[in-house]
C-alpha cells in the first residue's frame, strides 16, 4: 500500500553534511500521514539498526544514541516525504540508509516496519 523512494545519499568526507530524502506514494484509503516512518542503516556485513524515526504527526522523534545531536529526522506530510539531516558523518557510518513506514507501536524496532524503500548508499571517506 506503500511505495518508499530514498534519494539524497552519496560520498561525503567525514565532518561532513547530507540530507537523505524518502517520497511516498499511497494507494487510495490511505493517508501518508497514518504512518509513523523511520530511518535504518546496514552497513556491509552488519545488521540493519534504528537510526531515527517520527511519529505520524511529526510531535514525537527517537533517534539511535550514536546519532543523538548529529542527525535530524522531519516529515512533511503534504508532499508526503520524510527527511534525514546528517551532520558531522564519521567514516563508520557508511551504509545503505533505507526509510521505512508503519502503523504500528514500538516504532524503533526493525520488525515493526512494514514497508521498506530500497535505500541510498552513504559512503563517509576518512
Amino acid at each position: 500500500q506503500v511505495q518508499l523512494v530514498e534519494s539524497g545519499g552519496g560520498l561525503v568526507q567525514a565532518g561532513g553534511s547530507l540530507r537523505l530524502s524518502c517520497a511516498a506514494s499511497v494507494r487510495a484509503f490511505s493517508m501518508y500521514f497514518m504512518y509513523a516512518m523511520g530511518w535504518f542503516r546496514q552497513a556491509p556485513g552488519k545488521e540493519r539498526e534504528f537510526v531515527a524515526a517520527i511519529t505520524w504527526s511529526g510531535g514525537n522523534t527517537h533517534y539511535a544514541d550514536s546519532v543523538k545531536g548529529r542527525f535530524t529526522i522531519s516529515r512533511d506530510n503534504a508532499r508526503n516525504t520524510l527527511y534525514l539531516q546528517m551532520n558531522n558523518l564519521k567514516p563508520e557510518e557508511t551504509a545503505v540508509y533505507s526509510c521505512a513506514a508503519t502503523t504500528r507501536n514500538s516504532i524503533t524496532t526493525v520488525r515493526t516496519y512494514d514497508y521498506w524503500g530500497r535505500g541510498t548508499q552513504v559512503t563517509v571517506s576518512s
